[in-house]
Protein backbone atom coordinates (compact mmCIF):
# COMPACT_ATOMS: atom_id res chain seq x y z
CA UNK A 1 0.00 0.00 0.00
CA UNK A 2 1.30 3.43 -1.05
CA UNK A 3 -0.41 6.84 -0.06
CA UNK A 4 0.52 10.01 -1.40
CA UNK A 5 0.17 13.58 0.10
CA UNK A 6 -0.47 16.49 -2.10
CA UNK A 7 -1.32 19.97 -1.16
CA UNK A 8 -3.09 21.94 -4.03
CA UNK A 9 -3.65 25.20 -3.75
CA UNK A 10 -6.55 27.18 -5.39
CA UNK A 11 -6.76 30.86 -7.05
CA UNK A 12 -8.92 33.49 -8.64
CA UNK A 13 -7.41 34.12 -11.83
CA UNK A 14 -7.52 37.19 -13.79
CA UNK A 15 -11.12 36.31 -15.05
CA UNK A 16 -12.71 35.79 -11.87
CA UNK A 17 -12.82 31.69 -12.41
CA UNK A 18 -10.20 29.32 -10.07
CA UNK A 19 -7.12 28.58 -11.12
CA UNK A 20 -5.35 25.30 -8.99
CA UNK A 21 -1.86 24.76 -8.57
CA UNK A 22 -0.72 21.45 -7.10
CA UNK A 23 2.32 20.56 -5.24
CA UNK A 24 2.60 16.69 -4.91
CA UNK A 25 5.90 17.01 -2.57
CA UNK A 26 4.97 19.50 -0.34
CA UNK A 27 5.40 19.01 3.30
CA UNK A 28 2.42 17.51 5.09
CA UNK A 29 2.76 19.03 8.44
CA UNK A 30 2.47 23.46 7.06
CA UNK A 31 0.21 25.68 9.30
CA UNK A 32 -2.32 27.61 7.82
CA UNK A 33 -0.84 30.91 7.63
CA UNK A 34 2.41 29.29 6.41
CA UNK A 35 0.26 28.02 3.40
CA UNK A 36 -1.57 31.45 3.16
CA UNK A 37 1.72 33.26 3.20
CA UNK A 38 3.35 31.36 0.34
CA UNK A 39 -0.06 31.80 -1.63
CA UNK A 40 -0.38 35.23 -1.02
CA UNK A 41 3.33 35.53 -2.21
CA UNK A 42 2.65 33.96 -5.52
CA UNK A 43 -0.94 36.35 -5.87
CA UNK A 44 0.97 39.39 -5.02
CA UNK A 45 4.52 38.45 -7.50
CA UNK A 46 1.97 38.24 -10.11
CA UNK A 47 3.97 36.52 -12.37
CA UNK A 48 2.32 33.57 -14.05
CA UNK A 49 0.31 34.27 -17.25
CA UNK A 50 -1.38 32.62 -19.54
CA UNK A 51 -2.97 33.77 -23.25
CA UNK A 52 -2.94 36.55 -21.52
CA UNK A 53 -4.72 36.24 -18.35
CA UNK A 54 -3.47 36.17 -15.28
CA UNK A 55 -3.17 32.71 -13.26
CA UNK A 56 -3.12 33.44 -9.49
CA UNK A 57 -4.43 36.93 -8.85
CA UNK A 58 -6.30 36.23 -5.32
CA UNK A 59 -5.83 33.21 -2.86
CA UNK A 60 -8.85 30.94 -2.56
CA UNK A 61 -8.32 28.05 -0.68
CA UNK A 62 -5.49 25.09 0.12
CA UNK A 63 -6.54 21.75 0.78
CA UNK A 64 -4.01 18.49 1.54
CA UNK A 65 -5.09 15.77 -0.96
CA UNK A 66 -4.19 12.15 0.11
CA UNK A 67 -4.15 9.00 -2.11
CA UNK A 68 -3.73 5.47 -1.00
CA UNK A 69 -2.75 2.98 -3.60
CA UNK A 70 -3.25 -0.71 -2.74
CA UNK A 71 -1.92 -3.28 -5.03
CA UNK A 72 -4.23 -6.32 -5.63
CA UNK A 73 -1.26 -8.47 -7.70
CA UNK A 74 1.94 -7.43 -9.72
CA UNK A 75 3.50 -9.62 -11.51
CA UNK A 76 6.30 -7.15 -13.13
CA UNK A 77 8.56 -8.11 -10.50
CA UNK A 78 9.10 -11.93 -11.16
CA UNK A 79 9.78 -11.01 -15.27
Amino acid sequence: MTTTKTLKLTFINGQNKKASLTMPDAAGDLTPEQVRQAMDTIAQANVFNRKGVDLYTQTNSAEYIERTVTSVFDDSAAK
